[in-house]
């Protein structure tokens, strides 16, 4: 069984962009530090900072329970409700990875 893929889309409430963006990026600046079964964390933003697109990757669904269940993520919860005005989960099961590596000085 692949990797546990985890994608959520915030849609966020005007005037709350930066501060929802600063939370976020902590957040999972923390869950990639402390929680040994968080393999990715993107954090994306659209053009206008209206929402906030995630990527997370986690070992499997018992790792992405306890992402949820961690004081980091309670917290973060907590703060940011307020601000936003939509919250769209999916979760899917990886199948496999293509990268390229970015050369430099492009």
């Amino acid at each position: 069984m692949g990797e546990f893929v985890v994608t959520v889309t915030f849609s966020i409430k005007a005037g709350h962009t930066v501060e929802f963006r600063e939370a976020m990026l902590a957040n999972a600046a923390d869950s990639i530090a402390l929680e040994p079964g968080c393999r990715l964390f993107d954090v994306c933003e659209a053009d206008d900072g209206a929402e906030i697109f995630l990527y997370e990757i986690y070992d499997d669904k018992a790792a992405f329970d306890a992402h949820l269940a961690t004081e980091h993520f309670r917290r973060f919860d907590r703060l940011v409700s307020p601000w936003v005005i939509e919250k769209r989960i999916a979760t899917y099961v990886r199948l496999g990875v293509t990268t390229r590596s970015h050369k430099s000085g492009h």
